[in-house]
């Protein structure tokens, strides 16, 4: 599908006032730290977090520990570009994770979490990680880096499991928004395009045709096509299955509706093609969706 730049969607996501309210709450609650990366971005762990672990903090500031960190967030990267949160723990046996947040089938970036450990540190652990900096020439404050490093946070596995499952389900509000995002023009676009769009929206649960869109704007298919291509990044049909599918994952919180029914209430003529639409866009089924939506969710 030929979205919008991704890049500039992710960008505008880091900044919405959602994810940074989530951001915070979500280090109050747990105290453990989170950020959101866009695909691409460099930078070292959760530097900047409030919550973030005063031990990690110190070793990115070392030239080996630096390297390290930045090792560890390409791996973390890499290894979620499937769509799936990934885990990976450090030299210093601290654990860090990553829930990608998509569009479609685009990875946009991914929200991090970590800096703690799964088991009791232990002083054979924490000779492991002076092993590595000297061997790299770092001269550090050692009395500082073990008080931090022993200040680290420990919690169960259990725990922590669920903590990664809010952040996907959270990771799916975000997907949510960016879809917003992507059907939103983020500059001022042609009166034709803003009328279309209206139309689609309103009456997306129709049988819209591009011959009927087109003469509802006063254009010929031709010039609506270019024009609304231009403008959105997406063609007439392109953009039709977004705005669907987006209806369609709103429906689907609610458990007492039928797959079926919410196939034919978002406007498809078929559950086939609503399902093959369904997992084209979100590269999952509707029912893989909605297995993953919290039941406390559906009664917002």
């Amino acid at each position: 599908m030929n979205l919008p730049e991704a890049s500039a969607i992710s960008e505008k996501l880091s900044q919405s006032k959602i994810l940074l309210d989530y951001e915070r709450a979500f280090s109050e609650a747990t105290g453990m730290p989170l950020k959101y990366a866009p695909v691409g971005q460099k930078r070292v762990g959760m530097r900047g977090s409030a919550a973030a672990n005063a031990f990690c903090t110190h070793m990115a500031e070392s030239e080996p520990g630096c390297r390290m960190c930045v090792e560890l967030q390409e791996k973390l990267a890499s290894s979620g570009v499937n769509g799936q949160t990934r885990t990976e723990i450090c030299i210093a046996g601290l654990t860090d994770s990553v829930v990608p947040v998509s569009l479609g089938e685009k990875v946009l970036g991914y929200l991090q979490t970590g800096q703690i450990a799964l088991k009791k540190l232990t002083p054979t652990d924490f000779r492991r990680v002076t092993t590595f900096l000297k061997k790299g020439g770092a001269d550090v404050d050692w009395d500082t880096l073990e008080k931090a490093y022993f200040g680290t946070r420990t919690i169960e596995q259990k725990q922590y499991t669920a903590v990664l499952k809010l952040l996907e389900v959270f990771a799916q509000h975000l997907s949510l928004a960016a879809e917003q995002i992507a059907t939103q023009q983020t500059h001022a676009e042609p009166p034709l395009v803003e009328r279309a769009r209206k139309i689609i929206e309103e009456r997306s649960a129709e049988e819209l045709t591009l011959t009927e869109i087109a003469r509802c704007v006063h254009a010929s298919t031709f010039h609506f096509c270019k024009t609304f291509k231009r403008a959105t990044g997406m063609t007439f049909t392109q953009y039709l299955s977004m705005v669907r599918i987006a209806k369609a994952k709103k429906l689907l919180a609610n458990p007492q509706a039928r797959i079926t029914e919410i196939a034919y209430e978002s406007g498809f003529a078929s559950l086939t093609h609503f399902n093959r639409m369904f997992r084209r866009i979100t590269g999952q089924s509707p029912t893989d969706f909605r297995q993953k939506i919290p039941r406390a969710s559906t009664a917002e």
